[in-house]
């Protein structure tokens, strides 16, 4: 069953064991901001992608926005040595 759990982003266990993919398609959003990450144009990957749009696109960047604004990150001081 799938869910949606963002904007144009779902998450199906059924696809992709159940990563987040881009709604009606098998496209990650990790496979779409790898793309970003690896200085592709949105333009490029729709292109290379016609079953992605633009929002989609977008809608990729804010879900994974919005999970680094819940991240939390603890730093465990050291140990002083004798």
């Amino acid at each position: 069953m799938q869910k949606e759990i963002f904007k144009r982003i779902i998450c199906d266990p059924d696809i992709l064991s159940g990563k987040p993919v881009i709604q009606g398609t098998r496209i990650s959003v990790e496979f779409v901001m790898e793309l970003l990450a690896n200085n592709w144009t949105h333009e490029e990957i729709m292109e290379n992608y016609p079953q992605i749009k633009k929002e989609d696109i977008l809608a990729a960047l804010e879900y994974s926005l919005s999970l680094l604004k819940e991240e939390h990150i603890y730093i465990i001081p050291e140990k002083a040595t004798a």
